[in-house]
């Protein structure tokens, strides 16, 4: 695990983490400049995510503690803010959960909060890594990279949020993602899955704010209002992540949910 700080270090401490399999710099490369403004920015890449990295992902619990232990060393044990994209609010909500640390603003970016059980995580991964793997790092049969590239040409209505939302997460940027390892890779989507998180999360000193992209669907909701008591559920006529393709929009976003602006 690997952390990468920018900004002025007397200002308040924001940490932001990527979604499923991310490369840091496409999921937040282009809001750095932004942030910086209002805050000393710390943006987490997970275990072998990245090409100067060269651990194993374990475990999102795993994970977890390496996260909370570098917060503690380096800030302390409290965040200003934290920023969870996709995969990543989970990695927002356990340290919240489990008090080791302290966040002020928890923020869990538009994360499906997808839990089950160990046995069907399992087969789910199995499925779905025959696609993804292939997808991020080049790696892989010439079918799947057939499947992938139709897929990722055909035109239809989601076909710019689609291209747009693929760059998000390092698709056609030009960077070699051939350093991601399989059992790693593997390792993170499947422990996102059964790693679970606590229901009807309330920490004193800490508000917990949603960014609820309505387009996926209004059981999303119930998922965020059943694992987080009172949550500040922020509405976006948007899809998954989509806000955070705007970079001046969602770094405006941010800071009005944390009063800073």
């Amino acid at each position: 695990m690997k952390v990468s700080t920018f900004g002025d270090q007397s200002k308040p401490v924001m940490m932001l983490f990527p979604g499923t399999c991310c490369y840091w710099k496409n999921n937040f490369g282009h809001v750095i400049e932004g942030l910086k403004e209002h805050f000393y920015v710390a943006i987490v890449s997970y275990s072998v995510f990245d090409e100067t990295e060269y651990s194993t992902f374990i475990s999102e619990l795993d994970e977890t503690k390496k996260i909370e232990q570098y917060i503690q060393e380096h800030f302390s044990g409290y965040l200003f803010v934290a920023y969870g994209c996709s995969l990543g609010g989970s990695f927002v909500s356990l340290p919240v959960s489990r008090e080791n640390i302290h966040i002020g603003h928890a923020i869990i970016g538009s994360s499906d909060m997808d839990q089950t059980s160990k046995f069907l995580a399992k087969l789910q991964t199995a499925l779905v890594m025959s696609i993804i793997y292939p997808l991020i790092t080049g790696k892989g049969s010439r079918l799947a990279k057939k499947f992938i590239s139709k897929r990722m040409n055909s035109q239809d209505e989601n076909a710019d949020y689609r291209k747009k939302f693929m760059e998000l997460k390092g698709i056609g940027s030009g960077i070699n993602f051939s350093f991601i390892s399989k059992e790693s890779m593997k390792n993170q989507f499947c422990s996102d899955l059964y790693t679970k998180v606590d229901q009807q999360i309330q920490v004193p000193h800490t508000t917990i704010h949603v960014f609820y992209a309505k387009k996926m669907g209004e059981k999303y909701r119930k998922r965020y209002e059943k694992y987080f008591k009172q949550p500040d559920i922020i509405e976006f006529d948007l899809r998954h992540e989509e806000l955070l393709l705007d970079a001046s929009r969602w770094v405006k976003e941010v800071c009005m949910a944390c009063h800073v602006c």
